[in-house]
């Protein structure tokens, strides 16, 4: 078992301690259930309260709420970024496979493994492709021709990487994920769908973490390209030629259409789906369940979609809506009058 002191926790941190350095702590755990070998922290004000009764060995809180504590403390600029780096050291998650190869692997014989790299059962690797030191490859993974896999990247199981992918280091993809398939691209011809090739590639940054599900397309000429520090969840499409810049998030069961080109920093929420061959400028926060349309040409937040009503209500207002064009027009009338 992995243990602290709030001394030790504090030095990584560069928090202020408050109280007992030699405690130990073992694990992270929310306030309201954490134990003495425990640390909590306080990243809202309405949480407040809890400070009174928590039984943690220690609650990592901003400067504003120190009169609040009564117990240890470690004082961060933000509580809630200190949580995440002390559950990291904490971390029990197991790697996705055993240094090593496993005797069940298909590897090409012109393919380069680094060293020190984990490749699990049933992985098959291609002619070219080129795994990098420390990486590790999950049972069932598909590693295609000349695709490339960064240093310390981690594929959990089943992760399929299309040929010519480029990985770069420290990323990490969740299982059944598919990496470089074709972007939906055709040409109709009096009825008949026409395939056009996807020659292009996809090229991932470093430290980018792709959640379980998730589709990244290939491009259709040029590349598909996510920059580093890039985050998305589970059940992401994601369109060919889309280009996301570095810094920016994801969240779950987005569609993005091809061509679409997001900044710096974007915050992109859940169900949101983004039409083909639109530009998103740097730092924009887009609510879940959004349409996008077209550009978005000024940082903020955008929104669309109606929020839940009582199903009555929301029977009278659709109604309402089927009749805008007829207020329209007698509003028009009544103007022209």
């Amino acid at each position: 078992m992995t243990q602290f002191t709030l001394s030790a926790l504090a030095e990584k941190l560069g928090a202020e301690l408050v109280g007992n350095g030699d405690h130990l702590v073992s694990a992270v755990a929310a306030m309201d259930k954490a134990q003495s070998d425990q640390i909590t922290f306080l990243s809202k004000a309405k949480y407040r309260p809890h400070l009174a009764t928590t039984a943690a060995g220690a609650v990592m809180i901003r400067e504003a709420d120190r009169s609040y504590c009564n117990g240890n403390a470690l004082i961060v600029a933000d509580p809630y970024v200190a949580y995440a780096k002390v559950a990291q050291l904490f971390d029990t998650t197991p790697t996705a496979a055993s240094v090593g190869i496993a005797a069940s692997a298909v590897i090409a014989e012109d393919a380069t493994i680094g060293e020190q790299v984990a490749i699990g059962p049933n992985v098959v690797i291609e002619t070219g492709a080129v795994i990098g030191d420390h990486a590790v490859i999950g049972a069932g993974c598909f590693i295609g021709k000349n695709a490339r896999i960064g240093a310390y990247s981690q594929l959990w199981a089943n992760v399929a990487v299309y040929h010519d992918v480029i990985m770069g280091e420290h990323c990490l993809v969740q299982a059944n994920t598919v990496i470089g398939a074709d972007g939906f691209g055709y040409a109709n011809e009096q009825g008949r769908w026409i395939k056009i090739p996807q020659t292009g590639a996809v090229v991932i940054g470093d430290h980018v973490e792709i959640g379980a599900s998730t589709t990244i397309d290939r491009g259709a000429i040029d590349n598909t390209i996510i920059a580093s520090n890039v985050i998305i969840d589970n059940q992401v499409q994601i369109g060919h030629n889309v280009e996301i810049g570095q810094g920016s998030a994801v969240a779950g069961s987005t569609g993005i259409a091809g061509s679409v080109t997001i900044g710096q920093y974007c915050i992109v929420g859940g169900h949101v789906g983004i039409n083909g061959h639109i530009n998103i400028c740097d730092g924009v926060h887009i609510t879940g369940y959004t349409m996008v349309t077209r550009d978005i040409e000024e940082p903020g937040v955008y929104s669309s979609g109606i929020p839940q009503l009582k199903n009555r209500d929301w029977r009278k207002m659709a109604a309402r809506v089927m009749k805008i064009e007829e207020m329209h027009k007698r509003i028009k009338a009544l103007e022209s009058k």
